[in-house]
């Protein structure tokens, strides 16, 4: 997980400049469409969230396919005490204070609270050495065994004595050693972590739960978990210890499909070449799982998932950040371009190359992202056109699922971001599930995604206007045919972030050999849904 600010002045200013869009010169940027060109499916599952806080109506709404349990504090989560330990995150902290509790009980009221919706969970299965042991209170850097230490946890103590909760550093900035792991924590083992899958299973049924992920960024274990793991791993054990709870998930459920590894934005890619015969993380985890599968008759690992935090930047600059996802010609200055990647980062086509080179057939997902500032709680007009241009790379781009790691209220723009997708016109209506050719003149400053729905045969098109003008665009349409004589619209913009406002039909023309195609204009920061029925 990650957080950053920026400043209130480049906020401010950034709404002048949104405010004076109305009296900006209008630009021309022209747009394709081949609605037999370049079609695959769009998987439903890249619109997925994490769970935690998610409002329940608003995944209804949205008809959530999926959603995550995961982060840093379900690494050591035992379900047999329902309670995990909150690791570097917050003061080492162990236990949820229940004397009695039910075992796997959080998860479970998770799938029950999202069942309504159709909505599937990623559960993550911890494959850490080490788990929480106790529903009890404890933390693994107490005043008491350790001493003074830089801080102390100000909200919770342990006990009659009042112990305190470190944050194991001593004054002087060193790192404590913990030498009393037993004392809050038992040995992981394949067999429980198989007990648990068979509890899932058993309790919401195979067709409810059957995705797991090998654990939560394993590459930074030695500094979220440092007490447990103080000298960190190399990548050939996060590998082995995936292998062997792979096989134990499977085992205990046959149709389940697994998750790795599951890592962090930027290192968790490369890991320690050094270690890795020189290849990058990503591309030795693949190589040894295809190795291990191929040894043991059957495929072990289904998803090659990693996280991601997009670049940071002004407003401007964040609409501009995904690029980082796709775009060859766009390098966003970060180390990782430079010193690893030696150019452009393109992340999902390189990902996608890892996957064919290592390990074919391997599905791709990002089971943890982040593409918007932050600051702002994702409130602002341009964190949700950063947020819906996202949604779009990852339908044209192949991605097969994905989780949003800061979830929206209902009424915050950036859920908006996935209405425009999931529910534009507040009656169901959803994007189409098959890609088709999209482009722009220049996708940089007018973003095109069309799709195909194949429910009503339809053609959608979502339309992203990044800059402070209006641009008038001519949408060419190739190979769709429809009697209808005007297209439906919906947009969403800086002047109403409460709503997806219907606009007027658009009417199609006739181009030269019978061709379609349609006029429009697209406000400043907005976003734009195109709907053309098929008959």
């Amino acid at each position: 997980m990650y957080f950053s600010m920026r400043s209130s002045l480049a906020f401010l200013a950034a709404l002048l400049l949104l405010s004076g869009a109305a009296n900006a010169q209008t630009a021309t940027i022209n747009l394709t469409v081949n609605a037999a060109a370049g079609t695959h499916a769009i998987d439903p599952n890249i619109y997925g969230m994490s769970g935690f806080g998610l409002d329940a109506a608003f995944a209804k709404e949205i008809k959530l396919p999926n959603y995550r349990w995961g982060g840093d504090g379900t690494t050591r989560y035992n379900w047999m005490v329902d309670s995990s330990n909150s690791g570097n995150d917050w003061y080492f902290v162990g236990g949820s204070g229940e004397e009695n509790p039910t075992p796997g009980g959080q998860v479970d009221k998770m799938i029950t609270t999202y069942s309504p919706a159709g909505a599937k969970p990623l559960i993550t299965i911890p494959i850490i050495p080490h788990i929480n042991s106790t529903s009890l209170r404890t933390c693994s850097y107490r005043k008491s065994v350790y001493g003074e230490q830089q801080k102390f946890n100000p909200y919770v103590t342990l006990g009659a004595e009042k112990d305190q909760c470190g944050n194991g550093f001593e004054p002087n900035g060193n790192q404590i050693l913990d030498t009393k792991i037993a004392y809050n924590h038992i040995d992981n083992t394949t067999a429980l972590q198989k007990q648990w899958v068979q509890h899932l299973v058993k309790t919401h049924g195979t067709g409810i739960v059957h995705y797991f992920q090998l654990d939560n960024e394993p590459f930074g274990w030695g500094n979220t978990h440092v007490d447990v793991e103080p000298d960190g791993v190399e990548y050939s054990t996060i590998v082995y210890l995936g292998e062997q709870y792979a096989a134990a998930i499977k085992q205990a459920e046959p149709s389940a499909l697994v998750f790795g590894p599951s890592d962090f934005t930027h290192a968790g890619w490369i890991g320690n070449p050094k270690a890795q015969d020189g290849l990058f993380a990503g591309e030795f985890y693949l190589r040894e799982f295809a190795k291990y599968d191929k040894q043991h008759g059957s495929r072990s690992l289904d998803y090659f998932d990693e996280h991601y935090y997009g670049p940071e930047g002004s407003n401007p600059a964040e609409i501009q950040s995904t690029r980082s996802l796709w775009d060859p010609t766009y390098n966003s200055g970060n180390w990782i371009e430079t010193t690893y990647f030696k150019g452009p980062m393109r992340l999902l086509p390189r990902f996608h190359e890892w996957i064919k080179a290592y390990y074919p057939g391997t599905k791709l997902s990002l089971s943890e992202y982040s593409v918007t500032n932050g600051d702002q709680g994702g409130k602002t007009i341009y964190d949700a056109l950063t947020q819906a241009d996202a949604l779009g790379i990852f339908g044209r781009e192949g991605l097969d699922l994905a989780n949003l790691w800061t979830i929206p209220k209902p009424g915050d723009p950036v859920a908006f971001s996935f209405r425009l997708f999931r529910n534009y016109d507040g009656k169901g209506s959803q994007y189409g599930n098959v890609w088709v050719s999209s482009t722009s003149a220049d996708q940089t400053k007018l973003a095109i995604y069309g799709a195909r729905r194949t429910s009503d045969g339809a053609l959608t098109l979502i339309v992203i206007n990044k800059t402070a003008e209006a641009i008038t665009s001519n949408v060419a349409l190739a190979s769709f045919s429809t009697p209808a004589t005007t297209a439906a619209v919906y947009q969403y913009s800086g002047a109403n972030l409460a709503a997806i406002v219907p606009q007027p039909a658009i009417a199609l023309s006739k181009r030269a050999g019978g061709a379609q195609s349609l006029t429009a204009s697209f406000p400043a920061y907005s976003a734009t849904v195109v709907a053309i029925a098929r008959k």
